[in-house]
């Protein structure tokens, strides 16, 4: 097991997820600023917080319901980067970084879960 949450890669890339959709964020009309926006924001920062909140617990268990609570913030945000093309907000090439980033973060997610799973 890894000393700090600081050192996992899927918390590093989720980190550069919440990076990206900042800036992104910038990009949407100001009608947006307390809905669309805020959603993605909470959606984003709450993937690499649960990750750290997780592995400074004190079992696997826990660890794993905080894993998959992040996994489902990297859904939600998904659906939200989809709404900002099906809206028409952006163009879906300006969220195709985002979008890599977040199936990165969401596979890398299954698989650590999977992984503390079959260890217990």
């Amino acid at each position: 097991m890894v000393s700090s949450f600081k050192d996992l890669i899927v918390w590093q890339r989720s980190m550069d997820l919440v990076e990206e959709i900042y800036q992104i964020i910038k990009c949407l009309p100001k009608e947006e600023t307390y809905v669309l926006s805020d959603q993605m924001r909470r959606a984003a920062i709450s993937i690499p917080s649960n990750i750290a909140e997780g592995q400074v617990r004190n079992s696997t268990k826990e660890f794993v319901n905080f894993l998959s609570i992040a996994r489902g913030s990297s859904a939600e945000l998904y659906t939200q980067l989809q709404i900002c093309v099906r809206l028409q907000y952006l163009p879906e090439e300006k969220i195709l970084k985002a979008l890599q980033l977040q199936d990165e973060v969401g596979k890398m997610l299954k698989a650590l879960i999977q992984r503390l799973t079959a260890d217990h």
